[in-house]
């Protein structure tokens, strides 16, 4: 058994942020599937918010003009407290980025620069190029190496140790020899990532399965608004790799198949700047109805903004074009589809990214603090990795030095251990007639059809039976590869049970809405309704599948008013 005062459950930047925060006061430890510079905080391209007024365009703005167009782009549906101190904190948390030596874009007179992004009343992204996310990695991880935090890479946490409602540490196995591990820990912190690849086409990286979600929620602590799944507009047909907001901040048009600027019929003042949940519909909407090529796709032109600007500001979408499109967008469009991009929703925490689990705290896209509500804002997910991963190094290393014992929990971690090795006995030895494979896919099919960019009730309902239909036949599966070394067989199908149970709280928690809402948009009910839906979904977790429950909203400064742009 293994020993860390804090352990921290994922290597991208929530995950290290919070990592080295809490390394301040204790011995800290980081468990992360993959070398922590393959998280998927890597492939964030486009920039971070902070409303710095560095841009002419946006020299007006502010912090309460940033919290504004958070709230309105959540359509209501965020904390409002909780946005308080997530914008009150952005510029803090920039500059820190800066000092420790991100390379920022910068203004002729050397100030960080700042670009326009979707539902933002200003130009407030701050940005490296189109390589935002994999230049503050790359910077945190060195820094994580100077301060000497010991990571534990290719290792999957399998289970979160409940001890009568204290956290005592996870049981993980080694992906390289398929060993189990009990890490006991006095406070845990999971940065783990969204659900995305519980849909198809997703923008996101194979691992971002949504585990850490499923493990927290199998230990009983609660999911938050998981029915709001956002779609970006822009990603590349076939692989459905990410085009940046970016690339239509700096001046990219939206064009069909007449060659027209469709936008100008759905957001006329925003054109493609409206927030990612509108770009998206009026995308689909263009498909589905006969103005997109080959019923799939539309345009991202770029070829007006020249070759010296795309080089300059872009250079990382081009090389994706070039090596997975084998096209040149400074002289040719780019294909691109909507595509499942984020999860709102996630563990639910409160301000300080605690849970109902005393000792287990979240940060990041697998939590649910609640500053996207039902959507969110392009910019804001790169800052909540460091606002919120702080706040929970911060609160957890606190909580563990306050402890009048540590290292407690021992019979727990054992029994735990035990019981998840037993766990992936029975797994290897199954002699099923179920194919996983084919499980996986008929979930992520029926996800992102029937719980998709348009949702209705009928498909909805088929698709919360077809994923208990699925969850009957995962019982049944059996492996092809038994041994244990390099098992990702064994990763991957221990991940679908959890993407499974992930995918009924999100299907049943959509068909409970009865209201259109940001990402959400319900065909039956087309309008927002706050009299009976201003309230954020709460699933539990049960051996017959979700519990659903509802908490209130926290109203501050901005009252609800219709969303327009």
């Amino acid at each position: 058994m293994k020993y860390h005062q804090v352990i921290v459950v994922g290597g991208g930047l929530a995950g290290m942020r919070a990592a080295l925060e809490a390394a301040k006061l204790c011995d800290t430890a980081v468990i992360s599937k993959v070398h922590p510079l393959r998280s998927h905080s890597v492939s964030a391209q486009g920039g971070i918010n902070a409303p710095l007024g560095n841009n002419p365009e946006g020299k007006d703005d502010s912090v309460e003009r940033h919290s504004f167009d958070t709230v309105k782009g959540s359509d209501f549906l965020a904390d409002q407290d909780a946005v308080d101190v997530f914008i009150g904190s952005s510029a803090d948390r920039v500059y820190e980025m800066e000092h420790w030596g991100v390379p920022f874009s910068r203004t002729e007179d050397g100030r960080i620069a700042q670009r326009p992004f979707g539902g933002a009343g200003f130009p407030r992204t701050c940005y490296c190029a189109d390589t935002t996310g994999h230049v503050m990695l790359h910077c945190m991880y060195e820094r994580a190496i100077r301060h000497d935090i010991k990571f534990y890479e290719e290792w999957q946490v399998i289970c979160l140790v409940n001890d009568g409602g204290a956290c005592r540490g996870v049981i993980a196995i080694s992906i390289i020899t398929g060993e189990l591990e009990a890490f006991m820990a006095d406070a845990v912190i999971f940065g783990t990532g969204g659900a995305g690849r519980t849909y198809g086409k997703s923008t996101n990286a194979i691992i971002n399965t949504g585990s850490g979600m499923a493990v927290a929620y199998w230990a009983g602590v609660p999911l938050k608004d998981m029915e709001f799944i956002q779609f970006h507009p822009t990603s590349i047909i076939g692989t459905n790799i990410l085009m940046t907001e970016g690339a239509r901040g700096e001046g990219g048009y939206l064009v069909n198949n007449r060659g027209e600027r469709f936008m100008k019929n759905y957001t006329p003042k925003f054109m493609e700047l409206a927030p990612r949940d509108i770009v998206a519909r009026s995308i689909q909407t263009e498909i589905n109805e006969g103005r997109g090529f080959e019923n799939q796709h539309v345009h991202l032109d770029l070829r007006h903004l020249g070759k010296a600007k795309i080089m300059e500001r872009l250079p990382g979408i081009r090389d994706i074009c070039l090596h997975f499109l084998g096209i040149d967008p400074i002289d040719t469009p780019i294909p691109i589809q909507p595509a499942q991009h984020y999860t709102m929703g996630g563990i639910d925490c409160n301000i300080n990214c605690e849970t109902v689990l005393k000792g287990f705290y979240a940060a990041g896209e697998c939590a649910c603090v609640s500053v996207h509500g039902s959507n969110r804002l392009g910019g804001n997910s790169l800052l909540e990795t460091i606002v919120f991963g702080k706040i929970a190094g911060d609160f957890a290393s606190r909580y563990a030095k306050g402890l009048s014992a540590t290292g407690q929990g021992k019979a727990a971690m054992k029994k735990a251990l035990k019981e998840q090795e037993e766990k992936i006995n029975r797994l290897l030895a199954s002699t099923g007639s179920e194919n996983p494979a084919k499980i996986r896919a008929e979930l992520k099919s029926v996800m992102f059809e029937n719980v998709g960019i348009f949702r209705d009730t009928k498909p909805m309902q088929e698709a919360v039976a077809k994923v208990r239909e699925l969850r009957e036949r995962y019982k049944k599966i059996s492996l092809d590869f038994k041994g244990r070394r390099y098992n990702l067989d064994l990763c991957r199908n221990l991940e679908l049970e959890g993407k499974i149970d992930l995918a009924e709280a999100i299907a049943a928690g959509a068909l409970a809405r009865t209201e259109s809402r940001g990402s959400h948009f319900h065909l039956g009910y087309p309008k927002r309704d706050d009299d009976n839906w201003l309230k954020h979904t709460m699933a539990t977790h049960t051996k017959d599948g979700p519990k659903l429950s509802y908490s209130t909203v926290t109203i501050t400064k901005y009252k609800p008013e219709e969303r327009k742009y």
